[in-house]
């Protein structure tokens, strides 16, 4: 019954699809089932993708041709044909609306040529039509570019803002946002006197003012030649009349006003030098932050280009609050991930040069939602949170340093991201610093950025950090910073067999320095790390645990006691543990010449010295002392 039911609603897509294909659909029901595809459309993606899926674009594309044809051909039922023009023209604009997939329909299915011709139709309503359908096209990247070279390209886009139809109008100005992307695209528009006509559009209705100073903003960006036609004539007219719009009641304007001055300030830097206009334009962007909608999403882009390395500008935002606004909205949360993306990106470049900023972004514990974004499904947040870490990474403050740590360990598969940001080149260079306390927290950091990591970001890190360097780390003349180091080494060969190639290159430096450590150093903590990375080794091919062997009993010396016993007799735990897994890794059974290093290891009396090691209070110990003695046994007694 329910299903019976629901097959005969008439308001369902495919029953409505139906109807508009139909040759049997009186004009009457036709032109209901329009509406009632528009009205269901509006402002619903679900029921969009349900309608696009269905085939309905073609289908309402097809009975705006029949419409347009009918017109044009003056047939009868005028007024019928135009109520069905005003009707599908919305209904493809609607399809196109925020929806790449919609435009795509859109424009496949053909409407383009035709609602280009609805533009200049007679009827106003079937002009406006057309032309708010032409501009729910043109917001998407899709949509079809000019050719402002062309004469009579350029000839159709005169007309258009010539219109005294005020979404023909604006219609022309969102082509020229939309193609205008060259120098040369610039010169041409100006030199054809489309900034006089934009500029005479700030004086009209709303949507004029929006589209022409969205315009305008992309005909001088990065073109001073061009920029200068705005701002010079009529001592600066233009120029007011653009400040004036950013004083407007209307927040969308407000922001497209700053956008547009921005762009002639970033182009033009002898202009808006004045502290009075550059405080207001950070205030009244921070005003924006707040808008719920489109505005606020894209506010913090807007204040990213305003400050992007300009110290002057950071410093003034920085004065205003600015950090404390960006963090009260990533407080807020649950936001698009375009307003996201934008404020870590703004948040990065205010920390680009100011440590005062760094400071207060740590304060405000900014670094506990960048572990959120690392985790986000949107690739560009998590790239923006990258960027905001690498800048904030340039801090040698310590709590900076630790923080970061922090972030990076648990991240695994973004830790790639804040290598290609820079963010490594950063750390590298405060681990030169002359200060022990930064150099251990610059290490430390690093450290964590290798641990459970692919070899190609193994090789990154390695790459930018040198063998040299981390040699260097490694015999530092601070313990801490030693320790950190042979940590970092540590987690290099913890992995695949590959990795343990790591410290075999540059003729095995760092390994030769892992075994003048284990030698020369007395601190317990430095040692924990430099066995285990020997046992690391000890894990891979022959080769490699051979290698461990001659670290572990070098040819020269004439200690009788070896350094794996004393190792064994630490009363550090942590230090026998690394000590009897380095056993167990030398003596796995099936390893070819297990037996060559089972009978190197009696003969240092590592044997005796485990028997005393089963019942060790440190479980780890304990249990791994019987599996080494367990795995030497099945030798016999190799001393003899």
């Amino acid at each position: 019954m329910p299903a019976s039911v629901a097959s005969s609603n008439p308001s369902r897509p495919e029953n409505l699809i139906g109807q508009l294909n139909s040759a049997h659909t009186s004009y009457e029901a036709k032109l209901k089932a329009l509406r009632d595809l528009k009205n269901q459309i509006i402002g619903n993606r679900t029921k969009k993708l349900a309608f696009l899926k269905l085939g309905a674009v073609p289908s309402v594309v097809a009975i705006l041709s029949s419409s347009a044809a009918a017109q044009y051909g003056g047939g009868d039922n005028l007024e019928f044909h135009e109520s069905v023009l005003v009707q599908s023209a919305a209904a493809i604009g609607s399809f196109a609306c925020g929806l790449d997939s919609g435009v795509k329909a859109v424009l496949d299915a053909g409407a383009f040529p035709i609602l280009l011709k609805l533009i200049f139709h007679p009827n106003e309503k079937v002009a406006d039509a057309g032309a708010r359908s032409l501009k729910m096209i043109y917001q998407s990247k899709l949509a079809p570019k000019y050719d402002f070279h062309q004469e009579k390209d350029m000839e159709f886009l005169l007309s258009l803002l010539n219109s005294e139809n005020e979404n023909v109008s604006s219609l022309g100005a969102s082509i020229i946002t939309h193609s205008c992307q060259t120098a040369m695209e610039q010169q041409a528009l100006s030199e054809a006197g489309v900034i006089k006509r934009l500029v005479a559009l700030l004086g009209g209705s709303l949507i004029q003012k929006d589209a022409s100073l969205e315009s305008l903003a992309a005909v001088v960006k990065d073109n001073p030649e061009v920029a200068s036609r705005l701002v010079l004539p009529e001592n600066g007219r233009e120029l007011n009349a653009v400040i004036e719009l950013m004083r407007d009641k209307y927040p969308r304007t407000r922001l497209l006003a700053c956008t547009c001055l921005i762009n002639i300030r970033n182009t033009y830097v002898s202009y808006l030098q004045d502290s009075g206009i550059k405080k207001e334009l950070i205030l009244i962007l921070l005003e924006l932050l707040n808008d719920p909608g489109q505005v606020g999403d894209e506010a913090p882009f807007v204040l990213s280009n305003l400050i992007a390395e300009k110290e002057g500008m950071q410093q003034l935002a920085f004065e205003a609050s600015i950090v404390e606004k960006l963090c009260e909205n990533l407080q807020k949360g649950s936001f698009q991930a375009k307003r996201l993306q934008g404020i870590f990106l703004a948040l990065a470049d205010l920390c680009s040069k100011l440590e005062c900023c760094r400071d207060r972004v740590l304060h405000l514990k900014v670094l506990n939602f960048v572990t959120e974004a690392f985790a986000h499904d949107s690739a560009e947040v998590r790239a923006a949170a990258c960027i905001f870490l690498k800048n904030v990474s340039r801090s040698v403050k310590i709590a900076a340093l630790r923080a970061i740590s922090n972030v990076v360990v648990d991240f695994m598969a973004h830790k790639s991201l804040f290598v290609q940001c820079g963010g490594v080149k950063q750390l590298v260079q405060l681990s030169r610093s002359m200060e022990s306390a930064v150099r251990v927290n610059a290490v430390w950091a690093l450290k964590n950025l290798t641990f459970l990591v692919d070899n190609r970001c193994k090789e990154e890190i390695l790459l930018e950090l040198s063998t040299s360097t981390l040699t260097s780390l490694l015999s530092d003349p601070e313990a801490p910073v030693q320790e950190q180091a042979f940590a970092l080494v540590r987690n290099l060969v913890d992995g695949t067999l590959n990795s343990i190639d790591y410290v075999f290159g540059d003729d095995g430096l760092l390994l030769h320095a892992v075994g003048r450590q284990l030698r020369n150093t007395s601190k317990a903590e430095v040692l924990v790390q430099c066995m285990y990375t020997l046992s690391n080794v000890a894990s891979g091919k022959e080769h490699h645990k051979e290698a461990v062997m001659n670290q572990l009993f070098p040819q020269t010396g004439n200690d009788k006691e070896t350094i794996l016993v004393k190792f064994l007799q630490s009363s550090n735990s942590q230090l026998r543990t690394a000590a009897v897994w380095t056993i167990v890794n030398l003596t796995f059974p099936s390893s070819p010449g297990a037996c060559g290093r089972v009978t190197a290891l009696w003969n240092a009396g590592i044997v005796s010295q485990l028997k005393c090691m089963v019942n060790d209070p440190c479980l780890d110990v304990k249990l791994q002392s019987r599996t080494a003695l367990k795995q030497l046994m099945m030798f016999g007694d190799a001393s003899t």
